[in-house]
């Protein structure tokens, strides 16, 4: 399988922002691409929208996640095909499933990925908040006031991309703080054996402060990994996406 597997720090860091414009990239050059995200949540709150995340970055499109992915991507898609989990509540996706009365399953995830990528040229996978997010399995059991968590069969984030086994990009901010949390998922995605292709700190302003351009250097540097930036972007007009290449081998 060729292409990337996109996350983040945490929620709302950009990783949609980033896989649809890696996405983009690719059809730019006359690739085929198709786009993946194993669950999407939120959609009953106007925050999972692109119109609120990340304010003063983007531009209010009304789309949501799997939409801007499949905009980007030219692709034909199905909502199915894309997200093959979608939830209204803005939660974690094992809660969001559960809440539903039902449980994500990951073979499913597995042979849908693997169904995308058969006729294109490269697959763009966005994960759901960071890596360590579960997806699947008991999490915690509540006994008396205390929470105990289960040593059950956890299917996380991170499990899925070792699964498809590609490269990963890390969307990341680009401001105080985020020395810790990149670091720390690039350490979570080696200690995974995966290859971190890059870190994309965004949005990256037009001036950036001591802090930024030092961010930047530090998380290079400790990291070992290229750290690429991203501007804010007017997400209505792909057109005008700047390119993020070389992150797909071949």
């Amino acid at each position: 399988m060729r292409g990337v597997f996109v996350t983040g720090t945490g929620t709302e860091v950009g990783k949609t922002v980033v896989a649809a414009v890696i996405a983009r990239t690719l059809v730019a050059a006359g690739e085929r691409v198709a786009v993946f995200k194993p669950a999407v949540t939120g959609l009953d709150d106007p925050g999972a929208t692109l119109c609120s995340p990340m304010e003063g970055t983007k531009r209010c499109t009304g789309e949501a996640d799997h939409e801007l992915l499949r905009r980007a991507a030219n692709s034909t898609q199905s909502d199915e095909e894309i997200a093959p989990y979608r939830y209204g509540p803005p939660a974690s996706p094992h809660l969001a499933a559960e809440m539903a009365g039902e449980e994500i399953n990951p073979e499913r995830l597995l042979q849908a990925a693997r169904a995308a990528a058969l006729p294109v040229d490269a697959l763009i996978c966005e994960g759901v908040g960071g890596l360590l997010v579960p997806l699947a399995g008991r999490v915690s059991v509540a006994m008396g006031d205390k929470v105990v968590p289960q040593p059950s069969e956890r299917y996380l984030v991170r499990d899925l991309a070792s699964n498809l086994g590609l490269p990963v990009v890390i969307a990341a901010a680009p401001g105080l703080g985020t020395i810790n949390h990149t670091l720390l998922t690039i350490e979570a995605t080696r200690a995974a054996g995966l290859e971190v292709a890059a870190v994309v700190l965004t949005p990256w302003p037009e001036d950036p402060n001591e802090i930024e351009e030092s961010n930047r250097k530090t998380i290079a540097s400790l990291g070992e990994a290229a750290v690429l930036s991203l501007p804010r972007l007017d997400l209505s007009a792909s057109e005008t996406w700047p390119p993020l290449s070389g992150l797909v081998n071949g």
